[in-house]
Order: C-alpha cells, then structure tokens, then sequence
C-alpha cells in the first residue's frame, strides 16, 4: 500500500533545495500528444496550462512566481519514450511536479521508473487502472481522475437499467483495457449479465475482420469496446458497422471523443459510454473558466480533471511555501481534501491568498477532488449517449 505521509526529509537527498530559477517554476506536462489517444491531449494540456496561467497571473504563488509548463510526449503506449521524455523533464528541464501521464501503462513506467526514485510528485488526470491504486510509489503519485474498478461498476449497473444482458467485449491489450474489462465482467456477472466473449485486440492494424468475426460469432447483439478513440477501438467499430457484426456499441471513457463521431458518423447514434466527470458547481464553473481563458473546448474529455492536476501541484507549492519536490508532495493531501475553505475553477488566487496566510483550503475543483487514503479520487461517472451527432450526459452516477 502506498504511504502518503513520508516525510519530506526522507527524501531530502534527492530532491534538493529548490528546483525553479528566479521567478519561474517549471512543472512538467506529460501526455500522448501522439498515438491512439492523440486527438484528446491537445485540450488536456491547455486545461492544465490555464491552471498555471491563473496563478501566475494572480502574482500570489510564492511572492510572485511563474509558473512554466514544459511539455512532454508519452505516446500513450511506448513505456520506453514515456520513460525518457520524463528523465528529460525531471533531470534536465528540473521539473518540480509533473501532470500526467494520460495512458495506465506509460503512467506506471514514469512511476515506477522515474517519478518516485527521484521523488517527483505526478498527479495523472486520466490513468484508471486499478492496478495503479496499490503500486509502491511512496506517496508521489496521485490522480484525479476515478479508478476503472468504479467504471466498471458503473457501466454493468448501466446495462443492468437498460435491460441489456449479454455483451461481446474487445479491449486493448494494456494494462488499461485489462484492468477495465477485468472490473466490468466482475460486475456484470454479478448483476446477471452474460459475457459471450472476452478478447484483446492490438493497437495499430490495418484490419480488424478476423478480430470482429470472432465477437460476432459468440451471439451477442451488444458490442463494448474498451480501446482507444484515434486507434484500435475506432477499427474495430468501423470493421463492425462495415461487415454488419454489430451495430450496438457500449464505449468507456478511452473511446470518448469528438474525432470517433468524425470518423464513423451517425451509425455512431445510440451508443451508450461512460466518462469521468460530473454536472458540480465546479464543473459548471470551470466551463465559464475555459471559455473565458480562449480554450477551444470547455467540457472535453478528462479536461477538468487535468485543470484539477495542475492547480492542486500549485496549491501544494503555496501550502509548503517552498518548490522543493518533496514539500509539494506533503501538501497534496492537505490542501485536496477539508478541512478549508471550498475553492472551485477561476478561485486559485483566493486559495494562494489564503494559504499565504495560514490559512487552510479544501480544493474542489472542476472534478470534485476528494482523495482517498491512496491519493485516488472515488469520482462520478457521467452516463453518455450519442445523440444527433453528439455526446449527450444522461445523467451522472
């Protein structure tokens, strides 16, 4: 289990006095601006980025520091690139925190790899894997973005309503489409449901015919897909409406995105997904927040959530009044959870206020972070239906 209350000291060696040069504080930003989940990070990183812009702006955060964002690629998929694009960050950008990664296997290797043996605080807005929760990270690695053993849950009771009982399932051979189709055909039996089939699929093949034969011969009329949006899942779902296998589609919160739609249409129309995310005040907030700050989307996937990873790394900083790596990874906890003051989007100059002076903040967010014992969110799930050409929220669990 992880031990989230290590003291700063212990890692004092490792860490040193202060990272930032002068006025600048730079804080890395890894994600998969390329590979299958590469039309959804652009927007990722500019939710973290007006995160950093706001507090800079403000001139509260340490008496006036910038904060400067340096940006890395973790392709999604490639542990080896991720790894190195992180050694960069962290040993020649010297980083104070990192936001990211995105993708559960790339997330891992960066932990286990980089961020914790050079004690370096990551808070991922989109890594879901349960295995995640129980890795030895000493403390330094957060997320705000809800565990897939809760999605999984959510999306068997989904189909539980829906009166729907057997599925053929696909998932993308990582730790992410194990982990999610491990927790959704726990829970779907447990609520009655029939798997017919269970397969992995590879990323990056020209034909998925052979892949989609073979779901559709196990005689389920639903199809979930638990891939990638720009990758494997967008075949498999096109090859599944081009053969006529499948024309009913349930999708988790990798599949979610505007490009899928692009890509396949209206025979998209009915598909039912489930993404992390809520209808809070602070979500409605923080919409307002990314209109005013000339973001090109305000509600994309897991934007709120990565806005949330940047503020509560700056937040940190202010609470421990100091840059080092380890006094930021002390704060976390603290300034995430009540008790304090509520601060939602748009309000990061008021909580570096209030933490300049003592006082205490409980950061809700874009996402309602409450973090667990293990520095995970428990998070809600907005139900999702294509509609008309569009992702509707149907409700949120």
């Amino acid at each position: 289990m992880k031990k989230l209350l290590l003291a700063s000291t212990m890692l004092a060696g490792l860490t040193g006095a202060a990272f930032a040069d002068g006025h600048e504080v730079k804080m890395g930003i890894i994600l998969g601006f390329t590979g299958p989940i590469e039309s959804l990070t652009p927007d990722m990183a500019a939710a973290a980025e007006l995160a950093m812009k706001e507090a800079s702006d403000s001139k509260k955060l340490l008496d006036g520091k910038v904060v400067v964002p340096v940006r890395g690629d973790s392709t999604c998929t490639d542990s080896a690139a991720a790894t190195a694009a992180a050694e960069r960050l962290i040993t020649s950008d010297n980083v104070v925190g990192i936001m990211g990664a995105d993708c559960s296997g790339v997330t891992t290797a960066i932990a286990n790899n980089v961020g914790v043996p050079n004690g370096v605080t990551m808070v991922s807005p989109s890594a879901t894997s349960p295995a995640l929760t129980t890795i030895e990270d000493k403390g330094f690695f957060f997320r705000t973005s809800p565990s897939d053993a809760r999605q999984g849950q959510v999306l068997a009771d989904i189909l539980k309503d829906k009166g729907i009982s057997k599925v053929a399932v696909t998932y993308t051979n990582n730790d992410y489409g194990k982990g999610l189709a491990d927790s959704f055909a726990a829970a779907f039996k447990s609520n009655g449901g029939e798997i017919t089939i269970s397969a992995a699929h590879e990323d990056g093949k020209a034909d998925y015919s052979a892949e989609v034969g073979a779901l559709a011969a196990a005689g389920a009329d639903h199809l979930a897909v638990f891939g990638y949006v720009d990758q494997g899942g967008k075949g498999i779902i096109q090859t599944s409406l081009d053969t006529g296998a499948f024309e009913n589609f349930i999708l988790a919160d990798g599949m979610i995105g505007d490009s899928l739609i692009a890509a396949i249409g209206d025979d998209l129309n009915g598909t039912i997904g489930t993404l992390p995310g809520s209808e809070s005040e602070g979500a409605a907030k923080f919409k307002e927040v990314a209109t005013a700050g000339g973001l090109k989307k305000n509600d994309g996937p897991f934007m709120p959530e990565s806005y949330d990873a940047a503020a509560l790394m700056i937040l940190a900083m202010q609470a421990a009044g100091s840059t080092d790596r380890a006094a930021i990874q002390s704060k976390i906890m603290e300034v995430a959870n009540a008790p304090g003051e509520k601060i939602l989007p748009g309000e990061l100059g008021k909580a570096l206020d209030i933490l300049k002076s003592g006082g205490a903040v409980d950061y809700e967010g874009a996402s309602n972070v409450t973090f667990s014992e293990v520095g995970e969110a428990a998070g809600s799930y907005k139900e999702l239906e294509v509609k008309a050409g569009k992702f509707e929220t149907i409700k949120v669990r």
